[in-house]
């Protein structure tokens, strides 16, 4: 990691869960890194009544709580929360942004940050257009010579749907320009994802088989463990699709699926990834009930623990049709993936959390260990773990010791905590660097926001219209409902479980 520019970050929604269980202790971690330059300052911007001080005593404690790592240095920490201010405005309010551009203007002066400004819009979804609007209208976002550089990070969502995300985009683009704008995706900040570009692009032995000649099918999964929690009223307007597929998982699969860029650089790496999503079929109404199943937990007993069903829970209605679980069978229409399924599927409630890519290579075209031979389609698999241990693992057929050809399979794998003495950044430090290094490669564009919206909006649209489209009950603690396996066309295919169900006090889960 490179060391990076004079700046300040302002943080609008200080006061929240994100600001002080991630982004502050990630600019910490940067910081012990002597990847941040002493001249460098954090407001904090909300509606919550601190002073400096006050803010750096909450902060200081959240920073011991979630930092990334072992040990602390309790000098360096000290030192390190004295770059952090705060500024008490109502965000809503257009004229309070008056009083954030003086409080600005004084932190430049004081810290010579040189007019370099970061906007992370840690907040409400209703705010993302009026923020940016209102920092226009006090010439807050004007950047050029003597006026530094201006950036704008916006969290998830982006839009609810295509409409929404193309009127977002258009309100922000008119103040900012796209190369200011940075859609912060936390699943790009992952090792494991960036890795993927890696294993694929700098090893001979792989890229060769990645197409649709050597690979049978592709399996994304990221299973959660935890129901809705305390997010009830957000979660039921929103569900699995719109929270996880349309963001999360359409960027690892644009990573997985892209073609070789020219240069690993913003625009290389981000035209490709939007060409991947430009060629998913989009399926008729009619058509999404056969390739898309939804779901939605029940009541279930988890390791002796009562657990509630959706239905259950805090501020859901009784009658919510909202999916906790979604699988997805896709399709890359272009001339590397034709015909190749890719299987998506992500819920709460499920036996574990995790997130991983499966790759799973075509059968030999001849068995000639037919009687003994054990391997079907689940025997060369290539896994791809972004969490938790994250990893890699292959998986193929070997003999075992003894007469006769008795196949089993084995494992091969690479855990990157057997690098002990190798540094792994969160996602968030990942992404804050490259924020403040002006590299936008993993963060996502207006193009491929909207791009992905194509796909999901015709499959929202149907389960709005075509109230005869299921939803199905699966009890908390396992894979979700029976009915995804259908999803498959050949006997004998499924899905990748890493653990077994847990419901109604089932198998411990190991990974």
């Amino acid at each position: 990691m490179s060391q990076s520019s004079p700046c300040i970050l302002v943080i609008f929604g200080a006061s929240g869960d994100l600001t002080k269980r991630k982004l502050v202790p990630a600019l910490f971690d940067l910081y012990r890194q002597k990847l941040l330059p002493e001249r460098f300052a954090v407001l904090g911007v909300s509606r919550s009544e601190y002073s400096d001080d006050a803010f750096r005593t909450y902060m200081l404690e959240n920073v011991r709580k979630y930092h990334n790592g072992d040990g602390l240095d309790k000098a360096l920490l000290k030192r390190f929360i004295a770059h952090l201010y705060y500024q008490a405005i109502d965000t809503n309010d257009a004229a309070a942004y008056a009083t954030l551009k003086t409080r600005l203007d004084d932190l430049n002066d004081e810290r010579q940050t040189r007019g370099n400004y970061i906007y992370y819009l840690s907040t409400p979804p209703s705010l993302y257009d009026k923020i940016p609007r209102y920092l226009g209208a006090h010439d807050l976002q004007v950047q050029g010579e003597g006026q530094g550089w201006k950036r704008l990070i916006i969290e998830k969502p982006f839009g609810y749907d295509l409409a929404s995300a193309g009127a977002l985009n258009r309100t922000i683009q008119q103040i900012f320009g796209e190369e200011q704008i940075y859609r912060i995706d936390h699943y790009l900040g992952k090792e494991t994802v960036q890795n993927m570009l890696v294993f694929r692009f700098s090893n001979g032995i792989f890229e060769p088989l990645w197409n649709r000649n050597y690979i049978h099918h592709v399996e994304i999964t990221a299973a959660e463990f935890i129901g809705v929690e305390n997010r009830g009223r957000y979660y039921d307007h929103s569900g699995a699709l719109r929270d996880m597929v349309q963001n999360h998982l359409m960027q690892v699969l644009g990573m997985v699926a892209m073609e070789p860029p020219s240069r690993i650089s913003a625009t290389g790496v981000r035209n490709e990834t939007v060409k991947v999503f430009d060629a998913l079929r989009v399926y008729r109404p009619e058509e999404v009930s056969r390739y898309v199943v939804r779901g939605q937990y029940t009541a279930s007993t988890v390791r002796g623990e009562a657990i509630p069903g959706y239905r259950e829970e805090a501020d859901i209605p009784a009658d919510s049709r909202t999916e906790t679980f979604v699988a997805v069978k896709a399709f890359i229409d272009n001339w590397r993936w034709g015909g190749v399924p890719f299987f998506i599927r992500t819920g709460k409630r499920l036996p574990t959390r995790v997130t991983e890519v499966v790759i799973h290579f075509k059968k030999t075209p001849h068995h000639l260990f037919t009687e003994n031979d054990q391997c079907d389609v689940s025997c060369n698999q290539l896994i791809l773990r972004i969490q938790p241990d994250e990893g890699i693992l292959v998986k193929f057929g070997m003999k075992l010791p003894g007469a006769g050809f008795q196949i089993r399979n084995v494992n091969m794998d690479f855990h990157y905590s057997d690098l002990t003495d190798a540094y792994i950044p969160s996602a968030y430090e990942r992404l804050l660097l490259d924020c403040i290094l002006g590299d936008a490669t993993l963060y996502a564009r207006a193009d491929a926001v909207e791009a992905g919206w194509k796909f999901v909006d015709p499959i929202l649209r149907a389960w709005q219209e075509r109230p005869e489209i299921q939803i199905f009950g699966y009890p908390a603690g396992t894979w979700g409902p029976r009915e995804t396996q259908a999803l498959f066309d050949e006997p004998g295919d499924d899905w990748r479980y890493p653990c077994a169900n847990l419901a109604n006090d089932g198998e411990y889960c190991e990974l």
